[in-house]
């Protein structure tokens, strides 16, 4: 099963955007750090006397004094690090991607960490000095505050070595790398979210029924459960026209109901479509090979002036769109959702993401148009019909930029060159690479 195919409903969606946030962590380990702190004193009871004489209240008290001090400091200065992170990924690589920045596991651990320390700490100091720990009790407490020394040294260090690397543009583009791959392996696994293909051209049945959106902004999520139990109920088809990642405005409809639409049934239709002010990375692969891409495109402007970030987002998005051109699994022809239609996505509109803009701002340096078309030529080598068919075009649009761009004719000899390969490939027959 794939990574996301068990988020099909709303609630399940929005608990993943909750478990995503720093706050969700933070509050979880603060509440395990109070509740473990509190266990102390009903845990008493289970220790000898003759262990508890041996650990007095201010062995107690002096461990966790240095603890609150100390993780109070550590957390105000990982605080810092990580917004100062984020704002470097936001002037040298690409806003949309410090939401990923945000949403790390290994930085969230670590503030949720230093922070649940310091209330465990402070909650062990509160309770010795209100004498609600016996003599037995601290001895619980002294065991559980030098597994917690344990805790906090061990994610001290793994802070420390993924501190020098948060917020780089190396990182950055790792993560939108594996977060956009991720979700073009998903939706290759279930191509119309688990539900049948919209008919072409995407124009909706005689008489069929327009649920309009209530908001401006962008589809990050569809309920295909609840639409798909909605439509059984009633008899109908709902025909999605505003997929993931697509703007929606009053003339736009979100989708159509073709067949009976009862007393609820626009509201119902509606309600399945989660609308934000930005694109979602789960069910919208595009987002993340635009974002991608902004990163050349920031590298290529004349204030940075970084081909070599451009080449490399190059070879990144090569791979993540490689794995569109992967065997279509077993899981695809299942459509769980058969009441429920879907746009699929275009191999065309997947291309464009990528090579229109990085090929527009690099025309003018040889080494980025001949990656250009290198990418264009491994892509075309996976010997898909589709695939071979969007390089040829994209290599044909980035051909005439270059064109235009380059100065010297031998640089634009070596790119009527490398296009000419990526165009070999519409000349052979399909699984057979030109010679």
């Amino acid at each position: 099963m794939s990574g996301q195919d068990g988020i099909t409903t709303r609630l399940q969606w929005l608990w993943l955007q909750a478990r995503r946030r720093l706050w969700f962590r933070a509050t979880a380990f603060s509440a395990l750090a109070v509740a473990t702190a509190l266990v102390a004193i009903v845990a008493e009871r289970y220790i000898p006397w003759e262990l508890s004489d041996q650990i007095g209240a201010e062995a107690v008290s002096s461990l966790l004094n240095i603890i609150a001090a100390s993780m109070l400091s550590v957390t105000i200065f990982s605080l810092s690090t990580l917004v100062a992170a984020l704002s470097s990924a936001t002037s040298n690589v690409t806003p949309r991607a410090t939401r990923l920045l945000a949403e790390d596991t290994r930085a969230q651990n670590a503030l949720a960490t230093f922070i649940g320390s310091f209330l465990f700490s402070l909650v062990g100091i509160i309770g010795v000095h209100a004498g609600l720990y016996g003599q037995r009790g601290r001895v619980v407490l002294y065991v559980v505050t030098l597994f917690v020394i344990v805790v906090i040294v061990a994610t001290l260090l793994r802070w420390i070595d993924h501190v020098s690397r948060l917020g780089r543009v190396g990182e950055t583009a790792d993560r939108v790398e594996d977060t956009a791959t991720r979700a073009l392996r998903d939706r290759h696994v279930r191509p119309f979210l688990g539900g049948r293909p919209f008919p072409e051209p995407l124009q909706p049945p005689k008489g069929a029924h327009p649920v309009p959106s209530e908001r401006f902004g962008y589809v990050q999520h569809v309920d295909m459960r609840a639409l798909e139990d909605w439509a059984s109920g009633e008899g109908a088809s709902v025909l999605v026209a505003s997929p993931p990642g697509t703007y929606v405005d009053a003339r736009w409809p979100l989708a159509w109901i073709d067949g009976s639409i009862g007393n609820d049934g626009e509201e119902a239709v509606r309600d399945a479509f989660s609308v934000g002010d930005m694109r979602s990375f789960d069910q919208d692969p595009r987002f993340g090979l635009s974002v991608l891409t902004e990163i050349a495109s920031r590298a290529l402007s004349p204030a940075v002036n970084d081909p070599g970030t451009a080449i490399d987002i190059l070879g990144r998005a090569t791979r993540s769109l490689a794995t569109w051109a992967a065997p279509t699994p077993a899981e695809a022809q299942e459509t769980p959702y058969p009441n429920v239609c879907v746009p699929g996505i275009l191999v065309d509109d997947l291309f464009e993401d990528v090579f229109v803009p990085i090929a527009r701002d690099g025309a003018a340096l040889v080494e980025v148009a001949l990656r250009v078309q290198k990418s264009l030529e491994s892509l075309a080598g996976t010997g898909d019909a589709r695939y071979i068919a969007a390089a040829v075009r994209q290599s044909d649009m980035a051909l005439a930029r270059a064109e235009h761009a380059l100065v010297l004719e031998y640089d634009r000899e070596r790119i009527r060159q490398a296009a000419a390969r990526v165009r070999a490939f519409a000349d052979e027959p399909v699984g057979q690479p030109p010679a």
